[in-house]
């Protein structure tokens, strides 16, 4: 009997143990196959990659990127009948404490506890008037990520993923970077390929320790072992895989296995970070316990960009801009941790060149309502889910900075002026990566779904360079 119907498939993967990666790595620095055709644009991109800083829980737009001299005059009366709401959700206006000014030559107004974003408005496009569907976080993080408020859609980054597939074989092309303090609402999620081919899922890289679970082996081996286990391996894989066709979720997980071997060397080479400069790692706050965590991973994002990764997501653990209790406060807090990363960010891809390809996305799933969700006679406290109106911006990637997109009234309550739905952002940032919103399509329950599916999404032309 032929000694390879001997060894069962089971039996190797159980006696190689965790080192997927060494498996793979010598069939793949020495197959002579070529890799499959990469997908391509519908037409000329202005954008290759794209680092998207989501944040967590809902950013206060009314203090940080949508100024409301309005809010601060009636500060602690009841709102107007124009801002009242139907849930009896909006009570006492709440000003804020933070001052604006207006940065750079555009002079678009940004607060005083994001000096260092600030410091980039000339190339920042801020959208003034997104608007959601739902006020709770996991269905309006739905609709942020997948666009619509039901689970188990495919991410914007997974969309990417498939339109535009890897850059570099040796890398995903989408990768995510959670918070090593603790998951994210909603999760894996987060970056899941929802019914696309789980091949185009985010692959999470870990900021502590090794970036990549098992892609070393546990025992040093040499070549000749190497390359004989991962022909092996090759060969069980093939012959499973040709007994059971169709089958998407292991024919990605055999291919997650030859990328564990590419990685081997391009993964760890692209984020080891002492590479860097001490004053790049000063810049983006790695010598400062507050900014460390985040400044890790937008250097990481910058260096994964660099070495052809399409899509990168930055996650914070739960969701640390939920400031209910203590807006101001958390606010605060929330800038401390994350400005002075992503202004070093701007700066760094800018000096390198690579600003004009990235786009940078910044937002949550809405923003905080105008009024003091509670309020004694002394103190104001947070601020509630507010899907009616909020803030995001975007920078690089064919985008024109300098000007702010769309209004809300002048509470900050309603988006008013250029109502912008998440499905025309998201067709925004497909049409920079070169890819239509209408054409890139994936058959599912007996109909061409698409990102932007049932809305009848328009591309932003004033937010294009």
């Amino acid at each position: 009997m032929n000694q390879l119907h001997k060894f069962s498939r089971r039996s190797a993967i159980s006696s190689f143990g965790s080192g997927f990666g060494g498996l793979a790595l010598g069939s793949m620095l020495n197959s002579s196959s070529q890799a499959s055709e990469s997908p391509q644009p519908h037409f000329p991109p202005r954008a290759r990659a794209v680092i998207q800083l989501y944040m967590h829980g809902g950013p206060s737009h009314v203090d940080l990127l949508d100024p409301k001299p309005m809010l601060n005059r009636f500060d602690g009366t009841n709102p107007p009948d124009e801002v009242a709401d139907d849930e009896n959700r909006t009570k006492t206006l709440m000003g804020s404490p933070f001052r604006f000014r207006r940065c750079g030559e555009s002079g678009l107004e940004f607060s005083e506890i994001q000096p260092h974003v600030s410091q980039h408005a000339d190339d920042i496009a801020v959208i003034r008037s997104m608007f959601s569907e739902h006020r709770n976080h996991e269905q309006a993080i739905w609709m942020a990520q997948t666009g619509m408020t039901t689970a188990g859609r495919p991410t914007l980054g997974a969309w990417t993923a498939y339109g535009l597939g890897a850059e570099n074989r040796s890398l995903p092309a989408f990768v995510a970077l959670p918070d090593p303090g603790g998951a994210s609402v909603d999760g894996v999620r987060n970056w899941s390929s929802g019914w696309l081919p789980p091949v185009y899922q985010g692959t999470a890289f870990r900021e502590q320790g090794s970036p990549v679970l098992n892609l070393q082996s546990k025992e040093p081996r040499s070549r000749t072992i190497e390359d004989g286990r991962a022909r092996l391996l090759r060969k069980l894989n093939d012959r499973h895989l040709a007994e059971r066709p169709g089958h998407l979720e292991l024919e990605a997980r055999i291919e997650s296995f030859e990328l564990a071997g590419r990685m081997q060397l391009a993964a760890m080479d692209a984020l080891d970070l002492s590479s860097e400069s001490q004053e790049t790692q000063n810049a983006y706050g790695l010598d400062d316990p507050v900014t460390r965590s985040y400044g890790t991973r937008c250097l990481m994002a910058r260096r994964l960009v660099e070495r052809g990764v399409r899509f990168v997501s930055l996650f914070m653990a739960g969701q640390p801009w939920d400031t209910h209790t203590s807006n101001n406060d958390g606010t605060r807090n929330c800038c401390l941790r994350t400005d002075k990363p992503v202004g070093a960010l701007l700066t760094d891809l800018k000096q390198r060149g690579l600003l004009e390809s990235t786009l940078v996305f910044w937002g949550g799933e809405f923003g905080r309502t105008p009024a003091a969700e509670h309020r004694d006679q002394k103190t104001a406290y947070g601020r509630d889910h507010h899907p009616y109106g909020f803030s995001v911006w975007m920078a690089g990637g064919g985008i024109k900075g300098g000007q702010h997109y769309g209004a809300t009234d002048d509470f900050g309550y309603r988006a008013v002026e250029n109502r912008t739905q998440t499905a025309n952002l998201h067709a925004t940032i497909l049409h920079l990566l070169g890819l239509s919103h209408e054409t890139l399509t994936w058959h599912h329950n007996g109909r061409d779904e698409r990102l932007t599916d049932v809305y009848d999404a328009k591309i932003i032309q004033e937010l294009l360079a």
